[in-house]
Parts: structure tokens; sequence; C-alpha cells
């Protein structure tokens, strides 16, 4: 089960310090107004990564600190945006901090590692949906309904979608290359000319590969002619000749030959000298025919320099080395065949552009078609979520209608219509006026979604607005059903919501040293009967009001044990 675990608030607003475990199921928070419910969800938010104000933080103190322990399985969809943040995700917790300072600063961490605002609101809203009575959620806008959509349809959708993404890959590409060969004529003309100069130039100097590296080491001997020359002369000299070197280390080797015989270790010893003797014989010559070949030619230095000098201009315009130079050159006729062949890789583009512009309007066709099946499967679970909330005249409708041009999900723009009146007609769901229709409209919605949306907890704030009755009862075992899959947290002033709470949690503010203070207490089940009582009728508890609350109470009993 993915969940909230643990909340830890310190200094923010009127809460100086609270600690809350929560468990799976749902989670009803009551209390009276101005206790401080609200704050806990704000709280909750902010840790997520919504706006933070200096205004949070409690007064006198330096900051407000919020700490959520989040348990996830191995699939939950924040563990890849986790990985991309370069965090460990081994076990199966998430620790989310927040911290504004008095001064508005906010620091954000996760699992202990600091990272951006933005970071902590894209992993955030992978864990919690927080969903008030007037706040614009995803649900409300327009743009999110697609990808609804798209998550409802399942593996037929997903299939359709990927292959017409393939596909749209390689449109993008080649309007990419069409848009390059439609750039401004005069700055083609001017780019084929600067390119052709620059092939010519490099043409002219004949480079070979490594030219400059042979050059300088060439350069380098003759530079410094004298001193190699006499190197050479007196390193021969002191192996080859009478009483040198070369002629000492053959008597050595003489004298060993003749006790060779005795044994191995004579023999070996005998061997080795040889080999070096030889070896030594061999170089003595080779530095022999190096220095009688060598010639000071004052103008082949003069050659080198100034041939070294033209690939140093060279250099400073095309690379760092010859073979930089000439890998650029083949750059550059590349890019000139392209620009003077203008025209005909133009009626290329042109009909590939064509072609793969066919095939991926069948695509989106197959996927439109793929979607209006999938629209017709939504409006049906729709209209049943709605029905078992007292709203079963409401008419619910998926909306298509057609681009202008291709996009990466499609041709398609999506958005959901409703109505809930008998006569009247269909209309976009930010436009519904009715507070307690809205509510409902929003929670059948999210029982449809929730489950693809990989929400590890949805926290409802007083979207119970404006219900009551028969809807007030559809409601809260509506609310109850989804906790089913995900942890519900559900701030009500609703009776009949609060009875069908699993952990019934009730907010009290006092007042203490002159200071105001909020705490968190969970109720046993005679403190609920109390507090179901007084949200049933007020500040005076009768045993009648008992009676009843005790009664809601065992509906909602009896209710849960059938799910």
């Amino acid at each position: 089960m993915r969940l909230l675990g643990e909340l830890s608030i310190r200094h923010f607003g009127i809460i100086e310090s609270v600690d809350l475990s929560f468990d799976k199921g749902m989670t009803v928070i009551t209390g009276e107004t101005g206790a401080g419910k609200s704050m806990i969800i704000d709280a909750i938010g902010l840790l997520i990564g919504g706006r933070g104000s200096a205004e949070f933080v409690r007064h006198g103190a330096e900051k407000a600190e919020i700490e959520g322990l989040f348990y996830i399985d191995n699939g939950h969809p924040c563990r890849e945006e986790l990985a991309s943040l370069g965090l460990e995700t081994d076990d199966e917790m998430i620790v989310l901090r927040r911290e504004i300072s008095k001064a508005g600063k906010s620091v954000c961490r996760i699992n202990g590692k600091m990272v951006t605002l933005a970071a902590l609101k894209q992993t955030g809203k992978k864990l919690i949906d927080i969903h008030g009575q007037h706040e614009h959620q995803d649900l409300l806008q327009s743009e999110r309904h697609l990808s609804l959509l798209d998550n409802f349809g399942g593996t037929k959708v997903d299939e359709t979608s990927e292959k017409y993404r393939e596909r749209f890959e390689s449109y993008v590409e080649l309007r990419k290359r069409w848009k390059q060969l439609h750039e401004n004529e005069k700055e083609a003309a001017q780019r084929i000319d600067l390119i052709r100069f620059q092939v010519e130039e490099i043409d002219e100097a004949a480079l070979v590969p490594n030219e400059d590296e042979q050059l300088e080491e060439e350069r380098a001997v003759l530079a410094n002619y004298e001193r190699v020359f006499a190197a050479l002369k007196k390193s021969y000299e002191s192996l080859n000749g009478e009483q040198r070197g070369l002629e000492w280390v053959g008597e050595a080797m003489q004298s060993l030959s003749q006790i060779a015989n005795v044994n191995d270790d004579y023999r070996q010893m005998h061997e080795r000298l040889a080999d070096h003797y030889y070896l030594l014989e061999e170089m003595t010559f080779s530095i022999r025919d190096t220095f009688e070949s060598l010639a000071y030619d004052p103008e082949r230095l003069n050659e080198l320099e100034s041939r070294l000098h033209d690939l140093q201009k060279l250099k400073k315009k095309y690379g760092d080395s010859v073979n930089d130079i000439l890998a650029y050159r083949r750059q550059a006729a590349a890019e000139l065949d392209q620009l003077t062949n203008r025209d005909r890789q133009v009626e290329e583009t042109k009909a590939a552009l064509a072609s793969i512009k066919e095939q991926l309007r069948v695509d989106a066709k197959r996927l439109t078609e793929a979607r209006k099946e999938t629209a017709n499967r939504l409006i049906e679970a729709i209209t049943n979520e709605l029905a078992e909330l007292q709203m079963a005249k409401t008419r619910f409708d998926v909306q298509f209608s057609e681009r202008s041009d291709f996009a990466r999900d499609g041709l398609d723009d999506v958005e959901f219509l409703i109505s809930t009146n008998p006569g009247e007609p269909l209309k976009p769901l930010a436009r519904v006026a009715s507070g307690g229709e809205l509510s409902r409209i929003m929670l059948a919605l999210k029982s449809i979604f929730s489950k693809g949306e990989g929400i590890t907890s949805i926290i409802f704030d007083e979207v119970d607005t404006g219900v009551s009755g028969r809807a007030a009862q559809a409601m809260a075992e509506k609310i109850h059903r989804l906790s089913a899959h995900s942890q519900v947290f559900c701030i009500t002033h609703l009776p009949q919501v609060a009875a069908m709470a699993d952990t019934h949690l009730f907010i009290t503010k006092k007042e203490s040293r002159d200071r105001t203070i909020t705490s968190v207490e969970s109720l046993n089940t005679e403190q609920q009967i109390d507090e179901i009582g007084r949200m049933i009728s007020g500040a005076e508890m009768t045993e009648l009001t008992k009676q009843h609350a005790k009664e809601l109470l065992d509906l909602a009993g009896r209710l849960k044990s059938t799910v």
C-alpha cells in the first residue's frame, strides 16, 4: 500500500509542534472553524512544492519546518522522477522536507539531498493530490483531459499512441530539414561563397595527414644540428675502436666462452652477455649511420619554418592540428554539396514529408478511433458514478475537435462536458455553477481517474460543501471506496463523511501563555460519537443527537464491511 506514513510540522502558523502518524484507508479530520484543519493541509501542500511565504512562519520562530515520510512500492511513477535527480530509492521510503525562514527563504530536500522547488513539486504531485472546493484542479483544465482519457484507455490506446509518436518524431525531423532548406536565399548564397573559399584555401595548402607533427620533428633536429651531431659522434667513438666499450665487452664474452661448458650457470651467463654484445654492436653501427647521414641544410630549415608558419595560420581558422583541418574540410565540403544541390534536396524532402504526413494522418485517425471508443466507456463509467452520487439525470460527454496541425499526442483536442439538469445543454466542467454539484462531479471523476494516476494519497479539503441529505451519504460512501486503492484524507463538516472514517483526527486550539496552540487527537469510538454528535447539532449535545451519531457509525460499519 502506498501512503503518507508520518508528518511532522514545526512553527507553522498557529501550529507550534505536531507529529502525526497515518495508516492506510480513510482518515477524516474535523474540528471547530479556525482550529487549524486547513493549516495541516496547507503544510502538506508546501511539503509537495506549494508556494511558500514568510507569513507561514509562526510568530517568534526562526523558520517553519515540515517533513513527511512516504511509503511507495517499486512501480510507483515518482521513482523515475527521483532517478532523474540522482536520488537513491533502493528502499520503499521517501522523505520530503521543506523549511521556510522568517525572511521567506525556502529550502527543499528529498531523502536528505537538497533539491530545487521545481524538483520537489514534480515529485510531490505524484505522491499527493490535494483537492479543494475552490481550487482550479487538473480535472477542470481542459488541456489535461486528453491525458486523463488516454490513461483510462489502457493498453490499446498506449500501443496506438506509441506507434503514432514514433512516426511523429520522424515527421518532426523531416520538417526541421525542410525549414533549413527554405532559409533565406541570400544567407544561403553567402554561406556557399564562404564555404567554397574555405575549401579552396585548405585544398591549396595540399595538406598531408600528421604533416605538422613530422615537420616539427625534422625542424627540431635541424635547429639542434651541432649538438645532435656531437652527441652521436661521441657515443659512437665511446663504443667503437681499440680499448673502447664494444671491444671490452667482446673480450668479456670471449673469456666466458672458455668456461661455458663447465656448467649451465656459466653457459647461460655467456649466452646472455653474447646477446647483449650483438645488440650493442648493432646499436653502434646504427649510431654511426645516423650521424654520417646528418647534414646541416639551412635552406631546408627555412623551408620548414615557412611551411609550419603557413600551417599555423590555417590552424587559427580551422583546427588545432592538420588532422583537425582536414576533418573540417570534409564537413565543409559536405555542407557545400548540400547547399549547391539545394533544389534536388528540396524536392526529395518535399516528397518524403508529403508521404510521412499521409502515414501520420492514418496513424492519427486510428488513435482518434481508439480514443472515441475509450470515451464511450468513460462516459458510461462516470454516468454510473454520478448515479451513485444522487445525480442520475446528469449527462456527461467527451467532446472531440481536430487540431490544425499534428502534435506529439495526435490531432485530437478533448474536453469533458456535463449537463446537470434535464433540458440544459452540455457545458465545460469549469462552467458548472453549483458548489454541491461540482463537489460530486469532481468526486466521480476522481473515483475513475485516481487509479490510473498512480497517486499515493488523495486529500479532499471540504469538497462536500453544499451537499446534504442522501447526496451527503452517497459522497461519504464514494470517498471511502476510493480509500481501497489510495490513502484518503478528508477535511469535512458532514457527519455522514466523518462516520465513514477508518481514522478520525480531531483538531483543537487553545491558549497557553498568551499564545494559540493547535493540537491533534486521534478519537476512539466514544469520542467519535461525541464529535459526530457535535457536527449534527452544533454545540449542544442531547441524547437524541448522541443516538443519531451512534446510528450513523453503525450504518457506516455495515457499509464498510461490504466493501
